[in-house]
């Protein structure tokens, strides 16, 4: 699909928003009140990465704060944008129909945001704002698969890694945290397809790790929430 120009997606929210505003009536303050809420969550979210982060110096962190609190605010308005041209369109708001808008707007947007990360932090401290940007998926879905394919060879463990790792650097721009999910789930379909084509009943893995999963809570007091599966789908 050819990119639409974010200034001209911006317009189409605009005029989106304001006939909206203006056909519901808004309460008065609600809109303040919801971008108090999101200005605390992301402030939240980006003091979380900055401890992981331990920079030494003041100045540095306090750079890289605002690089990860604008990006969360440009991603804001990309979403708006594309929702509001989606429903001008008269299509629902859902993963199927912003994939294809979501991908060609933030390339430049995820190009430029990790050029400015870089400029400040060293390759393994952009890495760890990736991770902890998307929940830290990379590590646990890999966690997961190793649980429930324990006789994964070295090529099997390094193909996995790659798509993780290629999953998180699309889903590191997602809008929410659905979006981001929906969007591992993508190579984690290809990481199952893999694993079939080489070897492994993908099928039968999940069936036995599941009952043993179930074997587990029932033998602790409370039961347990156990490992995070990827979804066998």
């Amino acid at each position: 699909m050819k990119r639409i120009p974010l200034p001209i997606l911006l317009a189409a929210a605009l005029c989106f928003i304001g006939s909206a505003s203006a056909q519901y009536n808004m309460p008065p303050g609600s809109a303040e009140d919801l971008e108090a809420t999101y200005n605390t969550a992301i402030e939240n979210r980006t003091a979380a990465i900055i401890t992981a982060l331990k920079l030494e110096n003041a100045d540095k962190a306090a750079r890289v704060r605002d690089i990860i609190i604008a990006q969360y605010r440009t991603l804001r308005a990309r979403d708006e944008a594309i929702d509001s041209l989606l429903k001008l369109q008269g299509k629902e708001v859902n993963y199927k129909n912003r994939a294809a808008l979501l991908q060609s707007e933030s390339k430049p947007l995820h190009d430029k945001f990790l050029a400015k990360l870089s400029a400040e932090l060293t390759p393994e401290q952009v890495e760890l704002v990736k991770n902890k940007m998307t929940y830290n998926k990379v590590q646990v879905t890999y966690d997961a698969y190793c649980s429930i394919f324990p006789d994964l060879t070295d090529a099997d463990k390094a193909e996995i890694q790659e798509k993780l790792k290629a999953a998180r650097d699309e889903a590191i721009d997602g809008g929410s945290a659905a979006e981001k999910s929906a969007i591992f789930q993508k190579y984690k379909d290809q990481i199952n397809d893999y694993l079939n084509a080489h070897g492994h009943d993908v099928a039968k893995a999940y069936k036995e790790w599941e009952a043993k999963q179930q074997a587990s809570n029932q033998k602790s007091p409370g039961g347990s929430a156990g490992e995070t599966a990827p979804t066998n789908k």
